[in-house]
């Protein structure tokens, strides 16, 4: 009586719905003429799906998707016929030659796609294995492969098992409940259908020795289908079912499956799923915490060495500042002090000789620390540039070999060197005046915390790179300095400008050098025992080098001197009287000197004058640079020398002035030895003829 009551009430609510439902406008004026003359679609029913649709006791058709079929008429306003099949094949195949427009159950197929459109996918239902009670042949599908499996005939999921699952041996029968029965008479091993569908069909039919034993990863979830030739049909259906809420939606089912309304809070599953988070969340904030700890401490770390090594970085610079005056005035001692002595009138010729040597040096020695300095600050701020160029890195070795003997053997210190180079292997591609800068730096480190001994530079080729190695037998370096000693202005000794001089920054520079270049410099020392640095960069070997002309030697220097005119470009009064002195007393020439105070005067003698044979030409001057003056003067005469001469001579110092045009350079202040051939290289060249 209570279901009756209640099936009453629904019943009522659901015309209530349909009422009110009524009354919006779902369909066009043009969907419903249409509807009104097309009163003979028909709805193909299958009532052997309970509770789905089934035939009652009353021998009516009933079921859930009856009632929301009913409910898709009473929002159309439009009553479909509705047509019974007791035979699935034929109820396909009415719809395969556009018999039926509608069918109110049907599962979603890639086959059917071709000639139905599928709307309102309800409820979905796993299929499960189904096997007699008594036997245990497995909970997976492919423990069926070797027994024989059963299904309706024309069902969806006969196309599914026979797309996916092809080692199946599948045989058919004309419905669910004969599937069933077959499988509780021993003929089939096992059956495959919708959950709901043999649970209700076990209960009902009393087949008591039949189990449902796993559910498997295919679902029965059917929809409501249409013809798709019929797109009038199709646009109403799929405009109607959108309409239907989930509220009207949920009443159907309330109504013929009894669901019991648990609130959220009562449930098992959310407490446990609430507790789960809770604990999940627990251990992460436990985790987050621990990392969070981990990353405070590292950076603690990591802020105290920064603190240690900025602590240690300022007092080195302070240390710097204070090495720098002694560095700075030790030469400068030397220069004037022995300028002063020259002086006095009762020195000896052998006592000029003496001072002038030192004055000499002690100047090499502060130009030495200026060049540091001004590296180290290019190096620093990223302002220098790699040119790679053809260089021969036997002479380069040789070169530095010869530069350095005589150092060494002042201090009773034999050197030698182990080429290990070909000549074809020594022509390479490399930065010429930076790895010169770095042995350079390397063997006078050696040679500078070296007593007694010896000192070896060897070079070879290992796994394509170029290594050359500097040993030394000097003082070392203490373990505990090791990592220091490739910082700015820093030594291995703390106390070591006291013995040695330096302010520390050529193995910082050579190391900063070295990887511009794609190389490095490593090392291995020990106290009192020596140490042993090593140069490693990449080897790039120049096949073929193309070999500069030698110079034909038949043609004789003349031996009477021919003069040459030489226009010097210099704004300083000292600096000219210098050039001019060293010029007029260089041997085997007879110059003519003319000068310019600036650029523009330059360029104007040059106008005037086609007898200038070559020009040493400052860079920074008033009026008009050397740059400017330069570029001028080379469209006037291309073919007129023009040696730069200037007191800034790093790499890119000498690479704009080569590029404004100059044809050499040299630093200043300027010396003879070094001046004297770049002379004799361009007046060897035309000792008769005039520039044009």
């Amino acid at each position: 009586m209570a279901k009756k009551l209640l099936y009453i009430f629904c019943s009522f609510s659901i015309w209530i719905g349909f009422f009110s439902c009524s009354k919006s406008t779902i369909l066009s004026d043009k969907e419903k003429d249409w509807l009104q003359n097309n009163d003979s679609i028909s709805v193909g029913l299958f009532p052997y799906y309970a509770p789905y649709q089934f035939i009652n006791e009353n021998e009516e058709i009933d079921g859930i998707l009856i009632d929301y079929l009913s409910l898709i008429e009473k929002k159309i306003g439009h009553k479909f016929q509705r047509k019974l099949y007791t035979n699935w094949e034929q109820l396909l195949n009415d719809a395969k030659n556009n018999k039926i427009e509608i069918i109110l159950e049907i599962q979603q197929t890639n086959k059917r796609d071709a000639y139905l459109n599928f709307y309102s996918q309800l409820f979905e239902s796993s299929h499960t294995i189904v096997t007699q009670k008594n036997i245990d042949y497995g909970t997976d599908l492919k423990d069926y492969s070797d027994k024989i499996i059963t299904v309706p005939k024309d069902y969806a999921i006969y196309e599914i098992l026979k797309e996916y699952e092809k080692d199946l041996n599948i045989s058919t029968e004309i419905d669910d409940l004969s599937c069933l029965k077959k499988v509780s008479s021993g003929k089939y091993h096992a059956y495959i259908g919708p959950k709901a569908v043999a649970n209700y069909l076990i209960k009902t039919e009393k087949l008591d020795n039949l189990k449902i034993v796993s559910e498997t990863q295919y679902t029965y979830s059917p929809s409501l289908a249409v013809q798709k030739s019929n797109t009038m049909l199709s646009e109403i259906i799929s405009k109607t079912t959108g309409n239907i809420t989930d509220r009207e939606k949920e009443i159907i089912f309330d109504n013929w499956l009894y669901h019991t309304v648990i609130p959220f809070y009562k449930k098992a599953s959310f407490w446990i799923t609430l507790t789960g988070i809770i604990l999940l969340s627990l251990v992460v904030i436990l985790l987050l915490n621990r990392y969070l700890k981990y990353l405070i401490k590292q950076k603690t770390k990591e802020l105290k060495i920064a603190k240690e090594r900025a602590e240690e970085s300022n007092k080195l610079k302070t240390a710097f500042i204070h090495n720098i005056s002694h560095e700075v005035r030790t030469p400068m001692n030397g220069i004037i002090g022995f300028s002063e002595l020259l002086n006095d009138p009762q020195i000896t010729p052998d006592q000029q000789k003496e001072y002038s040597k030192i004055i000499i040096n002690s100047s090499n020695q502060l130009i030495n620390i200026i060049d540091d300095i001004i590296e180290i600050s290019k190096l620093e701020t990223n302002q220098v540039e790699v040119r790679f160029e053809e260089i021969n890195i036997n002479e380069t070795l040789k070169t530095l070999f010869s530069d350095f003997q005589s150092k060494a053997i002042s201090k009773n210190i034999a050197i030698y060197l182990n080429n290990k180079l070909t000549d074809d292997q020594g022509i390479i591609l490399m930065d010429k005046l930076k790895i010169h800068k770095i042995l350079q730096n390397l063997i006078d480190n050696a040679i500078k915390f070296t007593a007694k001994g010896m000192i070896e530079i060897s070079s070879e080729i290992e796994n394509s790179s170029l290594v050359i190695t500097i040993i030394d037998t000097g003082i070392g370096i203490k373990l505990e300095d090791q990592e220091l000693i490739f910082r700015n202005f820093s030594q291995s000794e703390k106390e070591v400008t006291k013995s040695y001089d330096g302010l520390g920054l050529g193995l910082s520079i050579a190391q900063k050098n070295a990887k511009l270049i794609g190389g490095n410099v490593t090392f291995v020392s020990m106290v009192n025992k020596g140490s042993i640095f090593t140069l490693t960069v990449p080897y790039h070997p120049i096949v073929n080098p193309l070999t500069p002309d030698i110079p034909s030697n038949k043609e004789k220097a003349p031996d009477i001197p021919i003069k040459q005119v030489i226009l010097i470009v210099e704004d300083g009064d000292v600096n000219f009287l210098f050039l001019k002195t060293i010029l007029l007393k260089m041997k085997g020439y007879k110059f003519v000197i003319h000068r310019a105070e600036n650029g523009k005067k330059a360029v104007e003698i040059c106008k005037k004058n086609d007898h200038i044979d070559l020009i040493l030409m400052d860079i920074r001057m008033p009026v008009m640079d050397g740059y400017t003056a330069t570029r001028k003067i080379k469209k006037m005469r291309p073919r007129l020398p023009i040696i730069a001469q200037t007191a800034y001579s790093t790499e890119e110092d000498i690479q704009k002035a080569l590029d404004a045009g100059c044809d050499d350079f040299v630093s200043k202040p300027v010396d003879r030895k070094i001046l004297k051939p770049i002379i004799n290289k361009y007046f060897s060249v035309f000792s008769k003829s005039k520039f044009t």
